[in-house]
């Protein structure tokens, strides 16, 4: 599992290690099963406070991604497919609606929204 910080960025340091650990265990990459290296190690890997690591496992502990046993480590959840398939759906959505948010900054109406998403959809079916 690679996890990349990005200290400039205006999103929290534990937020970019959920959404990375989120995308690895959905994708397969972290497979069910798995335990996550440990909070101290991940500190130390990644450089930075032990605290912002333990943030980012309980919510995806919260969120029912993983389990932490005590004394053991913190596990990937075992997910069926239709979880997995939902988490996926979702992300796409909250990319959409990034998409669009930016979109909207930028000066664009609802109709030429579709219109860019017609033409994209048209260039990916090629």
């Amino acid at each position: 599992m690679r996890i990349i910080i990005n200290n400039r960025s205006m999103e929290p340091i534990y937020e970019q290690l959920i959404s990375q650990i989120k995308s690895g265990i959905i994708s397969g990459e972290i497979a069910a099963g798995e335990v996550l290296p440990s909070v101290r190690t991940m500190s130390a890997d990644l450089r930075i406070s032990a605290l912002t690591v333990k943030k980012a496992y309980d919510r995806l502990e919260d969120e029912g991604f993983v389990t932490t046993v005590h004394g053991k480590g913190t596990f990937v959840n075992t997910a069926d497919r239709q979880m997995a398939a939902e988490a996926r759906r979702k992300a796409v959505e909250d990319d959409f609606a990034a998409a669009v948010q930016r979109a909207k900054a930028a000066g664009l109406d609802d109709d030429e929204i579709r219109a860019a998403l017609e033409i994209i959809l048209e260039e990916t079916d090629r």
